[in-house]
């Protein structure tokens, strides 16, 4: 997509980042991605042999390309785990492939990347319990199917009730909005919940996803959110990981506004946040 190559030269442009922030995955160990995904799906990934229905419903033409990108997509949010757990946060500018089911590939999503650097952060001892808050204005269906037998890492989304899947899975806790939520119901809901959700569960390392989907120009959200409530939503998120002191790592997820240049500035106010909050 066109804003993964204009984000970085936004963030390098204004001044946000310089070149020293960023950094280059490769591709991921395949025990990383075994440790969250099928061992059948993941040989018949690698070896371009799905089929032809699991290819329709993945939303894209199975190529080598495609299948090196969604690895290094994984590989990068391991790594921004890394980076988080040294400096407070950190970014992928990617990611955010919540559809990815353990056995299988949907909506554009092939291999789930924040279940990658949950599993991670975990099999290597960075991290014991994990909160994952997705906000992308879609279900993460993908990620409760994968944990939803495993107490060590929380699931919450909140996303559009009318809103692709249109059959969900079961999150440790779904929050769904109703068309045409805007700012100030939005943010009364984030608000209420995330505070006392953080106490109740206890993580040491939160995942966060922040899809600008939500915005009303999106072709795809179904919100009637603004920019400026789009920003105090990743306020309020990156806000309370930094005053409690618990890491987090930031996948961009979804933004499908017509006009290129909504996405990039919603995207960048994340970026422009964390550096405020955190640096």
């Amino acid at each position: 997509m066109e804003k993964y190559e204009l984000l970085p030269k936004q963030l390098l442009h204004e001044g946000t980042c310089t070149g020293e922030n960023f950094f280059e995955p490769g591709f991921p160990q395949p025990d990383s991605i075994l440790a969250i995904h099928d061992t059948d799906y993941v040989n018949r990934l690698l070896n371009l042999e799905l089929t032809r229905k699991e290819i329709r419903v993945s939303g894209f033409p199975l190529s080598q390309a495609l299948v090196d990108r969604e690895q290094i997509i994984a590989e990068g949010t391991m790594k921004a785990c890394d980076y988080a757990i040294k400096n407070g946060i950190a970014m992928n500018i990617a990611g955010g492939t919540h559809h990815a089911y353990t056995n299988r590939a949907e909506a554009f999503c092939l291999l789930n990347d924040q279940a990658i650097g949950a599993r991670y952060l975990q099999d290597n001892g960075f991290a014991k319990k994990i909160l994952i808050v997705d906000l992308d204005v879609h279900q993460g269906n993908g990620t409760a199917e994968i944990f939803k037998n495993d107490e060590t890492v929380f699931t919450f989304s909140m996303h559009g009730k009318g809103n692709y899947p249109f059959r969900k899975e079961v999150s440790d806790l779904d929050i769904e909005l109703e068309d045409g939520t805007g700012d100030e119901a939005y943010l009364i809901e984030l608000k209420n919940i995330l505070p006392g959700l953080i106490e109740k569960t206890q993580p040491d390392f939160i995942f966060y996803l922040c899809g600008v989907d939500i915005l009303a120009t999106d072709k795809l959200g179904r919100l009637s959110c603004s920019i400026a409530g789009c920003k105090e939503r990743d306020r309020f998120v990156l806000q309370t990981c930094h005053d409690l002191n618990i890491p987090v790592q930031c996948s961009m997820g979804g933004g499908y506004s017509k006009d290129i240049k909504v996405i990039i500035e919603a995207h960048a106010n994340t970026y422009r946040l964390a550096q405020e909050i955190f640096f």
